[in-house]
């Protein structure tokens, strides 16, 4: 027998794939040819469970090899083959899927999920990187004839009667000159790595086994064990940190999807490492790039997702449209948003412990996502600078106790560097106030966030003013000072400091405060801090660090400085109180530190 066509190419399928554009990473060709042999093992295991074969399966193993001095490259399966009609039909028409006919065939008889193929289409892919591919192949029907299949990658082709003892298909590349890289074992290995590392059947590559048919997600979570998922991490992420916890993804409808996802430990980071999250379709391999699959704020999560109903020739204009890679991203969110809220019911402590490392998704998600806000706001915890954790309710019924202005306006205080802000921390607590620790690098967008949802609820930095007028309760402290004298000692210092960024205000104070403290508007710091991520203000520029310097006019210090008739004595009194404000803020360095060393170690 010998037979010479043409390949019948359908509009709908664009010929230029045979050109090399069906995929844009030519090393593709392999999961595309090994993935259709394993769909061919498959299939006739199918066979096989439903009695129309009744053969021996024997090892149903797939095989990779190459000749470097032939310049080939074979891929061997037992599977089902194919007879020459069938060659003609799924291969020389590109239009027809082998796997898509069987499934429809055989589908009420079984799980159609198992079968991987597109068989005419990706095999096609061969042509990426061959010159010539031949297909020899022996139907699994008795008494078939195996038959050869040579074309060049022009539309001729040519079959043949061929000699092959067992069922199955080999498929032999004749590698061009563009991709002699392909004929090195390592070149090889790292594709199988890659692509092939969890199908279904045995891949078999220089006589070792190269992938795990069995990955975890495939299997019921009740037949794993904490030890199972711990240790397919580390087969993911060899030498990573322990997770925290994961999910297990099992979903049958109104789509198809399993997979397993992992809470690392978060450092106070926007981690977004986008290689974390694997996707497959039957367990081939298909991207790490999920964004359109996985909502953007759970991209620091780590694992796997498999589904079927994403497609092998996954493009980003694609996933952004398909209405299935939409639900599965919904789907996610509401599960990861169920486990938090499960872990938090179930065991508070134990959440809080946790809450440090899988905080900053938590609100990240809370600000891009407003259906995960919705389940998110009953497990998200503020933390006191007592290292207490509040829900947002919580700390909603707390503030209203003791937290109102004048205006019965809440204000929730918080702090962004504990250490640098302590003298104001320390400040509000001695007036009864709580304040809260807000020190990620999400937690500007975060205050800002719940201030759009907090009723009568205002955020205010700790240092942002002083303690009476960032909670004015209406109440003025009477100054020691007469309004004269007041003019006076802000005459003083603003000749001391000499700064058109910074203010001076003299105002009443505790007699407990520091004679002096540096403060900025609340306002202006929120836009400067914008204007440095490059929003808002960012147009025009940085904006600059305007500061108010608020010197207590209550202190005995600032008393005595008006009391001093001395004018250089009055300057450098004041000049030590200044540095000593801009010091807490750790605002003072360069020679104005060591000036006030110097002034401090001559006992001024």
């Amino acid at each position: 027998m010998q037979e010479k066509g043409n390949i019948s190419i359908h509009t709908e399928n664009i010929f230029p794939i045979i050109k090399k554009f069906l995929y844009s990473d030519h090393e593709i060709f392999l999961r595309e040819l090994v993935s259709n042999a394993v769909d061919a093992s498959q299939k006739l295991k199918r066979l096989s469970a439903i009695g129309e074969y009744a053969g021996e399966l024997g090892e149903l193993k797939v095989k990779v090899s190459f000749d470097k001095d032939a310049r080939t490259i074979t891929i061997s399966d037992s599977g089902i083959g194919m007879t020459a009609e069938e060659v003609k039909k799924y291969i020389n028409q590109i239009a027809f899927s082998g796997a898509t006919e069987f499934v429809e065939k055989y589908k009420d008889k079984g799980d159609e999920k198992a079968i991987i193929g597109h068989f005419g289409l990706g095999f096609y892919s061969a042509f990426m990187v061959a010159e010539r591919v031949d297909i020899i192949t022996k139907s699994f029907q008795d008494n078939s004839q195996a038959v050869k299949w040579t074309c060049d990658g022009s539309t001729e082709f040519e079959i043949t009667e061929a000699t092959r003892e067992r069922r199955g298909t080999d498929i032999i590349l004749y590698v061009a000159d563009d991709s002699l890289e392909f004929l090195e074992s390592f070149r090889l290995k790292q594709i199988l790595d890659k692509y092939c590392k969890f199908l279904p059947i045995e891949i078999e590559f220089e006589e070792a086994i190269v992938n795990n048919p069995t990955p975890i997600w495939a299997k019921s979570p009740s037949e794993l064990s904490d030890e199972d998922y711990l240790k397919f991490y580390e087969e993911l992420y060899p030498m990573s940190e322990k997770p925290l916890f994961w999910i297990h993804l099992n979903v049958d409808y109104p789509f198809n999807l399993t997979g397993i996802l992992y809470f690392p430990k978060v450092k106070n980071e926007l981690q977004l490492q986008r290689e974390k999250i694997q996707l497959f379709s039957r367990q081939v391999f298909i991207t790490d790039e999920v964004k359109d699959v996985v909502p953007e704020f759970l991209m620091l999560l780590h694992g796997v997702i498999d589904s079927p109903d994403i497609p092998l020739n996954v493009s980003r204009s694609f996933l952004q449209a398909d209405a299935n890679v939409k639900k599965i991203n919904n789907y996610i969110t509401r599960k990861v948003a169920e486990k938090l809220n499960d872990l938090f019911k179930n065991d508070r402590s134990g959440f809080e412990e946790k809450f440090e490392n899988i905080g900053l998704f938590v609100k990240y998600g809370m600000i891009s996502d407003e259906k995960f806000y919705d389940k998110a706001k009953d497990f998200c915890l503020l933390q006191s600078t007592t290292g207490k954790y509040y829900t947002l309710n919580e700390y909603a019924e707390f503030a209203q106790e003791n937290q109102k202005d004048k205006n019965d306006d809440v204000v929730y205080l918080y702090a962004t560097d504990l250490q640098a802000q302590d003298g104001y921390i320390q400040s509000a607590t001695k007036r009864g106030y709580d304040v809260l620790k807000l020190d990620t690098v999400l937690d500007s967008h975060f205050i800002n966030m719940l201030e759009t949802k907090l009723v009568k609820t205002n955020l205010k930095r700790v240092d942002a003013d002083t303690v009476e007028k960032l909670i004015d309760k209406g109440i003025a402290l009477e100054a020691v000072l007469s309004d004269s004298e007041k003019e006076t000692v802000k005459k003083i210092f603003d000749e001391v400091i000499n700064d058109k960024n910074k203010s001076v205000q003299v105002e009443a104070m505790p007699v407990d405060e520091l004679p002096a403290i540096v403060t900025q508007n609340e306002f202006m710091r929120r836009m400067s801090d914008m204007s440095k991520l490059g929003g808002g203000m960012g147009m025009f520029g940085a904006m600059p660090n305007n500061y108010i310097i608020a010197v207590n006019a209550n202190h005995p210090l600032i008393n005595k400085i008006l009391k001093t008739e001395e004018e250089g004595e009055q300057k450098r009194l004041a000049k030590q109180v200044y540095d000593l404000a801009l010091l807490s803020q750790n605002l003072l360095t360069g020679s104005d530190l060591t000036a006030f060393i110097q002034r401090t170690a001559q006992g001024l």
